[in-house]
């Protein structure tokens, strides 16, 4: 890390966002050897704090998502031993379990919806399996006993977000005091980016050398992540010609807490559609349970009454005992969405379709950001290293741009 200039903060890496996905790119990276400045004014209170946690590449299968399947299973499976060093590292346990995902149809309409997605799985070999009623129940002895139809998802498990982000921010502050001598408000700035700095003031497609935030204070970087979900589309100094068409779908999630009478109300994820909508319940270890989830694309940006309602509803039909709990909290956020549902992900190209020196996007994770930090992390550190695989083109964060758009039709 070097720094000419005496009054901004300096680092090697600046991240803007403090989400799961800006906290684990900070992490890989500060792993990696650089030194990092974290932006973010509230980190982890935004989707993060709202996610239910699900690790779930097969259940969360949508038609003509193959692609992004990919990386979804790619990052999975890194789950577990990225969720291993974070314990170990920080002595904390961030709610990570690997047991299975049941996904329930309620009557036989939603049975039928299963199968053609049961039948989507198995052509792409996706290890689903179809088990009896009495099997599930046997499993988690709280189902419903008119469920129409059970399938089990071993490979699909879940984590605490609230938690992994706790540990990831606790990793970050003590490997900057211990390593390299920096504060804690020099990793970790509260204050919100309002614009990229350029190496040339007036021109977006020069090299990015770092951030301005909203009370002036300059961040000096050679290279900068935007990481900051919907809040890339407020950024000052992005380059002019990059578009990033990310839209705001809102969720709300229940949290309950379950009595000691019906301790452990199921041990798996317990995923379902319900009349045609999806729900599930994801059990914690702290005895509460998580319920999602809607997903609203309109402009009220706290919880729905009607979406409360719906959950609580949907989620008795599959557990009825859980009109039996305590409802401890109901939270809505906004995920940011793309239009083909995948992360904007890596370096961007000036519209000559030279890579803009300095300059990273990780936004766009829709309903993945959870899953999918892990290899989000491992994408950009290797930028961050000059290796860039084309395997992850797809994603890249410039494919929306019409320079970007004309070049591939050309």
């Amino acid at each position: 890390m070097s720094c000419t200039v005496p009054d901004p903060i300096c680092s090697d890496v600046a991240v803007i966002g403090g989400g799961i996905i800006g906290l684990s790119i900070a992490l890989e990276a500060q792993r990696a050897g650089h030194s990092i400045t974290l932006i973010d004014p509230e980190p982890a209170t935004g989707a993060t704090f709202a996610a239910a946690g699900m690790l779930a590449p097969i259940s969360e299968l949508h038609y003509q998502e193959e692609q992004l399947l990919a990386l979804t299973l790619a990052s999975a499976a890194r789950w577990p031993e990225f969720a291993a060093r974070i314990t170990a590292e920080t002595g904390m346990d961030i709610g990570f379990r690997a047991t299975p995902t049941l996904m329930l149809g309620a009557d036989a309409a939603d049975r039928i919806a299963l199968e053609d997605l049961q039948q989507a799985r198995l052509r792409l070999g996706l290890e689903a399996t179809r088990i009896s009623i009495r099997e599930a129940r046997t499993m988690e002895p709280l189902l419903a006993p008119h469920i129409s139809s059970a399938h089990l998802l071993t490979l699909d498990h879940q984590v605490d977000p609230r938690l992994a982000a706790a540990a990831i921010q606790k990793q970050l502050l003590a490997v900057g005091a211990e390593r390299e001598g920096r504060g804690a408000d020099e990793v970790l700035i509260r204050a919100r980016a309002r614009e990229l700095l350029h190496q040339d003031p007036t021109d977006t497609a020069s090299p990015v050398i770092g951030v301005v935030l909203d009370d002036g204070r300059e961040i000096r970087a050679p290279e900068v992540v935007v990481a900051n979900g919907l809040g890339a589309l407020e950024l000052g100094g992005l380059p002019h010609h990059l578009v990033l068409p990310l839209r705001p779908v809102h969720g709300d999630i229940l949290r309950l807490r379950v009595p000691e009478h019906l301790r452990p109300l199921t041990t798996a994820t317990v995923r379902g559609v319900v009349r045609g909508l999806p729900v599930y319940v994801v059990p914690r270890n702290d005895h509460t349970v998580v319920i999602g989830a809607t997903s609203r694309e309109d402009t009220n940006a706290g919880a729905s009454a009607g979406g409360v309602h719906q959950l609580l509803r949907d989620a008795q039909v599959l557990l009825p005992a859980v009109l039996e709990l305590e409802l401890c909290e109901v939270t809505a956020r906004a995920r940011p969405g793309t239009p083909d549902n995948a992360p904007l992900l890596g370096r961007v190209e000036a519209a000559n379709g030279t890579v803009i020196p300095g300059l990273l996007i990780a936004t766009g994770f829709f309903r993945h950001g959870v899953l999918l930090a892990p290899i989000a992390a491992r994408i950009i550190t290797e930028l961050l290293a000059g290796v860039r695989d084309p395997a992850f083109d797809h994603f890249r964060p410039d494919r929306f741009s019409p320079a970007r758009q004309h070049q591939e039709s050309a």
